[in-house]
């Protein structure tokens, strides 16, 4: 049979009627794609197969790494520019937005069970104290709403809530697992994934992922109460509160830090990964959300006024868009874990070695293009594609560059007259 050749320009997700070569990428995206259709789709898919067989086989990118410490320099520049590519591909901070909203929707539950849960134990109006210590990491329009909002739940007394137990808090849990399951479905994003667990089953995960974080925090506020007590009996003096602040604030790094890898390992729904391709990118995430924080609460001490633009909202704005770029941050976390499986042709889940394509896992089944076309010259690598997409808002960038500095200038001057 003749071989004909046919170019479409379509809008997706119309199904094409046969398998696609597309000039621009290999997945299908809610994008206008130029795609060649030919009537030999089997050597098409075969050609794939090929092209991903030769990037195993590729020398110093790293491509039989049993571990991300194996990954040569030329590897972890591949990573880096599919990450950056992911980004934009993957529609990240849209994304980090609607967890937003659900995150929001979920806090004020999330925060009655805390405390429904902390009154079976000790006085609900101390939990106000303890949640002081965040006050170094979350801005300040976030500590007024926790604070009002503990202060208002605390109110309801030990009668009201231990009475009501049961019921008010199987409510808050479902109410806050909303927010856990967001959560889920932005690691699916990161990786790449369609939810294919039952409602059931991704329902009890979720559920006990809230319920997880409510204990975590018991925990944390436990510790921050019985540390002082265990070095009083100790015969400690009161000069080491200092020692007391810094195992608090480590406390803190290990609760976050296993509860995101936690949500790296169980959140997709996939064949879960080994622990040692979830850990750099855990690591990253924390600590750049603890930067980041802090520089945002300073941002807001000294620049920015929401309570200027926003008014009785401003607290909350502030907020909200705290846990925004700390969302963002999180799925960027699981980009780069995703494309550290995408970079070796090694097995990394935690089922029995099984060949490319039957692991159950679209970044483990699959091997990620390098910066520099290897074996498909004719085509953009990613790192072009990513140059071209910045050269393009080059004059962008530059007036972003020069405006930025010179607001934030001005609105300190603004902020140290209004002082004055």
């Amino acid at each position: 049979m003749e071989n004909r050749s046919l170019r479409h320009a379509i809008w997706l997700p119309h199904w094409p009627p046969s398998p696609p070569r597309c000039n621009v990428a290999t997945e299908w995206r809610f994008r206008r794609l130029s795609c060649e259709w030919t009537d030999q789709g089997a050597q098409s898919m075969a050609s794939d197969t090929r092209n991903a067989a030769g990037r195993a086989d590729q020398a110093g990118r790293g491509r039989g790494a049993v571990r991300p410490s194996q990954i040569p320099a030329a590897g972890w520049k591949d990573v880096a520019w599919r990450v950056l590519a992911e980004i934009s591909d993957d529609r990240v901070m849209l994304v980090a937005a609607g967890v937003t909203y659900y995150l929001l929707l979920a806090f004020v539950p999330a925060l009655s069970a805390l405390v429904s849960v902390y009154g079976l134990f000790a006085d609900p109006a101390t939990v106000q104290e303890h949640a002081a210590m965040l006050q170094a990491l979350i801005p300040g329009g976030g500590m007024e709403i926790i604070n009002e909002q503990l202060t208002r739940l605390a109110s309801q007394g030990d009668t009201t809530l231990g009475f009501t137990f049961a019921i008010s808090l199987a409510i808050a849990l479902w109410s806050a697992n909303a927010g856990m399951k967001a959560l889920f479905e932005a690691m699916n994003v990161a990786y790449d994934e369609a939810e294919k667990r039952s409602f059931v089953t991704l329902t009890l995960t979720s559920f006990v992922f809230t319920l997880g974080a409510i204990v975590a925090a018991i925990l944390f506020i436990g510790l921050v109460i019985a540390l002082p007590l265990a070095l009083d009996l100790l015969g400690i003096g009161t000069d080491t509160k200092w020692l007391v602040s810094i195992a608090s604030y480590a406390g803190i790094f290990l609760l976050v830090s296993f509860g995101i890898a936690a949500l790296y390992h169980w959140g997709p729904s996939r064949t879960r990964a080994k622990w040692r391709w979830i850990t750099p990118g855990t690591v990253l995430t924390v600590v750049v959300i603890v930067v980041v924080s802090m520089l945002f609460s300073w941002y807001v001490a000294n620049f920015g006024s929401y309570n200027a633009t926003y008014g009785s909202l401003g607290a909350l704005i502030g907020f909200m868009t705290w846990i925004w770029i700390s969302t963002t941050i999180l799925i960027v976390g699981g980009e780069v874990n995703a494309e550290m499986e995408h970079q070796t042709a090694r097995d990394t889940t935690r089922a029995p070695a099984q060949p490319l394509g039957s692991r159950g896992a679209t970044m483990a089944d699959t091997v990620g293009r390098a910066s520099v076309s290897l074996e498909e010259p004719d085509l953009p690598t990613r790192r072009e594609e990513l140059e071209d997409f910045l050269h393009r808002r080059h004059g962008t960038a530059k007036i972003v560059a020069v405006a930025l500095p010179t607001a934030l200038f001005l609105t300190w001057i603004m902020r140290n007259r209004e002082r004055a």
